[in-house]
Formats: C-alpha cells, sequence, structure tokens
C-alpha cells in the first residue's frame, strides 16, 4: 500500500526553513555579494553588478570580479580591531553586570508567592511598551552633569559637582544593562521556576547551609537558563549602535558605531559589508561550537 504523503508535517517543516532562508539567508548572500566588491563612485556604491541579461558570459565575468580585498583591509586598518577589541570588552563586561542584577531579581520571581508573579513579571516586561529609542534618550536626561541623577545626589550632600557620567564607557554599560535587562531575567526565571524544590530540601537536610544549597544546587541546575540569558544579552549588545551612539559619544568605539560610519558616512559598502560578515560569523561560530560541546555532554551523561 502506496504511503500518503504528510502535507501537514512538511509545511510544518518548510515554513521556519521558508523564514529562515528569506529573512537571514538571502539577505546574509548579499551583504557577502557586496563585501567581495569594490567601492565605485556609482549607484549603488560598488561593482561588479550582476547582469543577466549577458547569459553565462555575464555571469563568469561578475564573479572573476569579486575578491577579498575588503576583508584584507579590515586587518591593515587599526581601527576596525579596535572596534571589535572594544566592543568586546563592553559586551563582556555588560553581560557580567546584567547577570550579577538579572539573577537576584529572576530568583526573587521565580521565589514570590504566586499571586505576584504576574504582576512582577509584567514589571519586567513593562519598559518593552515604550520605544527603545525613548528609552535610551531618557537615561541622557538622567545622566548629565544637569540631570535628575546628579541634582539627586547633590541634593542630599553625597557629592559637591556633577559627576562626569554621559560620553563615558560607564554610560554605554547603564544603557545597555537596562535596555537587555529582561533579556536576562526572562529566560532565567523560566528556569528556576522548573526547579525541583525536593531536591533544596534533600540539600538543607543533609547539612547543608541555605547558601551551599544554593551553590550546589540550585545554581548549577539554573546554568541553562544563565547561558540562554547571556547570549540573548552578549549578541545584541556586542553590535550596539543606539546606545553608545548616545550615550557614549565620540571618544566610545563599537564595531556598530564603525558600520554605520562606512555605510552612510563613508559610503564604503564592501568594508562596511565586510565588517558586518566578521562580526556575525565571530558571533555564530562560537555558538554552533557551545551547542554541539552541550551535545556531547548531554551524550556522554546519558
Amino acid at each position: 500500500m502506496q504511503r500518503q504523503f504528510d502535507w501537514g508535517r512538511f509545511l510544518l517543516i518548510a515554513i521556519p526553513f521558508t523564514w529562515l532562508l528569506i529573512f537571514f539567508l538571502l539577505p546574509f548572500a548579499i551583504v557577502v555579494k557586496i563585501s567581495l566588491s569594490d567601492t565605485a563612485n556609482a549607484l549603488p556604491p560598488y561593482v561588479p553588478t550582476l547582469n543577466l541579461s549577458e547569459g553565462l558570459s555575464g555571469i563568469t565575468g561578475f564573479l572573476s570580479q569579486l575578491d577579498f580585498e575588503s576583508f584584507a583591509w579590515l586587518l591593515d586598518d587599526k581601527i576596525y580591531i579596535i572596534s571589535y577589541l572594544s566592543s568586546l570588552k563592553i559586551a563582556f563586561i555588560s553581560t557580567l553586570l546584567t547577570l550579577l542584577i538579572g539573577y537576584p531579581m529572576a530568583y526573587g520571581l521565580a521565589k514570590a508567592p504566586q499571586r505576584w508573579r504576574t504582576i512582577l513579571l509584567m514589571l519586567v516586561i513593562l519598559p518593552f511598551w515604550t520605544s527603545f529609542l525613548i528609552r535610551v534618550y531618557a537615561w541622557i536626561g538622567i545622566l548629565k552633569p544637569e540631570g535628575l541623577l546628579n541634582m539627586g545626589l547633590m541634593g542630599l550632600g553625597l557629592i559637591d559637582e556633577p559627576l562626569a557620567i554621559i560620553n563615558t564607557p560607564t554610560a554605554v554599560y547603564i544603557g545597555i544593562v537596562y535596555s537587555y535587562l529582561p533579556f536576562l531575567v526572562l529566560p532565567l526565571y523560566a528556569t528556576l521556576e522548573k526547579l525541583d524544590n525536593t531536591l533544596i530540601e534533600a540539600a538543607l537536610d543533609l547539612g547543608c547551609s541555605p547558601i551551599q544549597a544554593f551553590w550546589k544546587v540550585t545554581f548549577p541546575l539554573s546554568l541553562p537558563g544563565v547561558v540562554a540569558g547571556c547570549f540573548l544579552v552578549f549578541i545584541p549588545a556586542m553590535g550596539e549602535f543606539v546606545i553608545p551612539d548616545l550615550l557614549g559619544g565620540s571618544d566610545t568605539i563599537m564595531i556598530g558605531k564603525t558600520l554605520w560610519n562606512e555605510f552612510f558616512g563613508n559610503r564604503d559598502w564592501p568594508i562596511a559589508s565586510a565588517v558586518a560578515v566578521v562580526l556575525l560569523l565571530s558571533l555564530v561560530v562560537p555558538i554552533v561550537i557551545f551547542q554541539r560541546m552541550q551535545e556531547r555532554q548531554q551524550e556522554k551523561s546519558a
């Protein structure tokens, strides 16, 4: 008997893969193509462009003109290396600070009475109801010399003169931690909420103090949520543009600002595309390697 084709299963698999092809792989292929092109005073500002009307000769001629000159230029100009290292440093420190603040918040949410959890979760998600740009602009009014923070500290007599926070890396850290804190709290809360409390009770019965039970039971079991939340903070922070541009000033160099300047300031699309490709690969490759290591570890434990 001939087996009937399962259209439901086919659509279930085909729809997400089609979405991935259209909105990720195809745009990424276009960016890669531009990164292999050369800058030109034209519209679009790069050559070569594919002309299918010339047939096979047009395609071969187009491919023969592609090169890796833009990627070689990234290694020659120190500004790109400095931008990558600065972005890596800021993203790492911001992720660490977000974890230090977000873990107690997620733990408190998980341990809160059931009737209060919905309200507390709504308060965590509430900033998303406002435009991201408006929220970052609000921090300018808080952190500037005559802003709310300095006026409050001076009013309390804690400082004699305004603190220089705006247009410094400190302001960037504050902006990133504030903006991406919910991205760490929510997956971490989902992991902590599912923990079996009987394991903690067993650890306490065996003589562990509450602190020892936390480090030996709760924290190891919450590591999947920690890793997921840290990735959700680190990845967008690495390519952040709005926060360093508004809060960090001209002295804060990040790869997102460099990418913006190459695209819209210098109109050097091949270089900007090469920067984007390297940035994406530097984020995707470690994640893939980490997932493979996790899968192997799970296979060994099973």
